[in-house]
């Protein structure tokens, strides 16, 4: 099995400013984020650098032979670090240039995605500005012309549902990856998971063993919502994602999938699938490298 992780983050330095408040690193893998000292970093990440070397590694030891690498606005901007790691490591990584609604789409006029990005990701759950709003209608349909894929995550209530419906409708060739598997712990994610109907939408995992972080490993009631979405719109349409390193914080890499692999409740087949060949086939990666299991000092 080849394992393909559809929600990862990376940064040379998170270091930015979202709703008047700084977010900033204080070493040994915290940072200050709205006010908080929180762990964001596992603590032996003690410079506050996200590193796609130090990733490779966590993916080789854990058998993950390739990463798609979205943004979120509270990491700042890493479109120029994210464009050599896609050019560094082509056969590992598939890197998302960031798209903030709020402040980056003009009223009027195109807003090309940049140079050496083949995906967009949109963290939509942040956006004040409508998905329907035309400008932002407009720049949906110009990636769906492109042929650029789209990585949105929504707000965990209804606010957003309808209006990505819409963005479907209108954009029925474009690509779209639903991220936190619709924020499964809350209560209109079955209503994000139907969205992945229409024949161009999945959906991915990123963040829910975040979500389920109170019940922790093995996490029994993810695996059940796993199930409950497949249910809903076929095991074909979703895929695993680790929304690595703030999980690992908690678990280990492996850890994040590895609930997956050893359920009872899903079978070979669709853990293949939702692991690894859904992702592959989504994001049309090349051939996937294969990795050997590395045997550990303990063992």
């Amino acid at each position: 099995m080849k394992i393909v992780d559809a929600h990862s983050h990376l940064w040379l330095r998170q270091d930015t400013v979202v709703d008047g408040q700084r977010i900033y690193p204080l070493g040994r893998g915290r940072a200050m984020f709205f006010g908080e000292e929180r762990q964001m970093l596992p603590p032996f990440m003690t410079d506050g650098t996200n590193s796609a070397e130090v990733f490779l590694a966590n993916m080789d030891y854990a058998q993950v032979s390739a990463a798609v690498v979205v943004q979120e606005v509270i990491d700042g901007r890493q479109d120029d670090y994210l464009r050599e790691v896609q050019a560094r490591w082509p056969e590992r990584f598939l890197c998302c240039a960031l798209m903030d609604l709020d402040h980056d789409l003009p009223e009027d006029g195109p807003c090309a995605v940049p140079e050496g990005f083949r995906a967009v990701a949109i963290p939509g759950h942040r956006a004040r500005r409508s998905l329907t709003d035309p400008a932002v209608m407009e720049y949906f349909k110009s990636l769906e012309a492109s042929g650029v894929i789209l990585s949105m995550c929504l707000a965990d209530d209804a606010s957003q549902i309808a209006q990505m419906a819409e963005v479907i409708a209108e954009c029925p060739e474009l690509r779209i990856a639903i991220g936190h598997f619709g924020m499964v712990t809350g209560r209109h994610w079955l209503s994000q998971i139907r969205l992945a109907r229409a024949r161009n939408v999945y959906v991915e995992s990123g963040g829910i063993t975040w979500l389920y972080n109170s019940e922790f490993y093995p996490y029994p009631s993810a695996v059940r919502s796993i199930r409950q979405a497949a249910d809903e719109v076929g095991e074909d349409k979703l895929m695993w994602g680790s929304d690595y390193p703030r999980t690992v914080c908690a678990v280990t890499y492996r850890m994040t999938y590895d609930f997956v692999l050893k359920s009872p409740e899903l079978t070979p087949g669709f853990k293949e699938a939702f692991l690894g060949g859904n992702a592959a086939a989504f994001y049309g990666l090349g051939p996937l490298v294969e990795l050997p299991y590395i045997k550990n000092m303990s063992e």
